[in-house]
């Protein structure tokens, strides 16, 4: 117990650290809209499947959270996670380029002033029910899975089940140097779960209305 509260003490520490830090850059939805290049090849085409570490398709990113996206990118520009592809893309951006692309991404799609969409809640089935019970999935990722409770927490409701079930897999990775992701808190979930299950799991977020989306590119640059 004294180990896990230091670890969970020592991670707390590390995210205020580095939110503090991302709060001292404000992101620009202009200048992001500049920087997108490397961005839309494979996010701003429906259906586009990356094929590494397995096929599946790339994530919806238009709609998400900028704080999550952030997120994200400095967690493979430091490693945390290592696709390598990713890795590359996030490695040759600076902390400014992170934060305009976030901000442009979070606003991507969204049409100002439109009233929100009323959704029809997807009730999941007694066993996937008792899947996301098990880790509490819904008290992180908040209602519809599409309300977290950090904005540097993804929204799940939606999302490409495909895409899903390989991070979620992601997370139970260790020791590979080009597989996985370094979290501990969602490594400790993931791995109470066997992979059909992560299945389950990813299949159900899939079938949520969400607010994720692709917005094809007009154009290429």
């Amino acid at each position: 117990m004294t180990k896990l509260f230091t670890t969970l003490f020592a991670l707390a520490v590390s995210f205020v650290t580095v939110s503090a830090h991302s709060q001292d850059i404000k992101g620009d939805v202009k200048a992001g809209e500049t920087k997108n290049a490397m961005c839309i090849g494979c996010h701003g085409i429906k259906g586009y499947q990356a094929s590494f570490p397995e096929v599946y398709k790339v994530p919806m990113i238009s709609g998400q959270s900028a704080k999550y996206i952030d997120s994200a990118l400095h967690a493979y520009k430091k490693g945390e996670r290592k696709h390598p592809t990713m890795r590359g893309i996030a490695e040759s951006l600076s902390d400014q380029d992170i934060a305009d692309l976030s901000a442009y991404y979070a606003q991507h799609g969204v049409t100002e002033g439109a009233a929100a969409t009323a959704r029809t809640a997807k009730t999941p089935s007694p066993a996937v029910a008792a899947l996301l019970g098990k880790a509490n999935c819904a008290s992180c990722h908040g209602a519809d899975f599409s309300k977290p409770i950090d904005p540097s927490y993804p929204k799940l409701g939606g999302q490409h089940a495909d895409y899903l079930f390989v991070a979620l897999k992601a997370y139970k990775v260790e020791n590979n140097k080009t597989v996985g992701r370094g979290n501990a808190i969602m490594a400790g979930m993931a791995k109470q779960y066997t992979n059909a299950e992560l299945k389950q799991l990813a299949n159900y977020l899939a079938s949520v209305e969400g607010d994720l989306k692709v917005v094809p590119q007009s154009k290429f640059r």
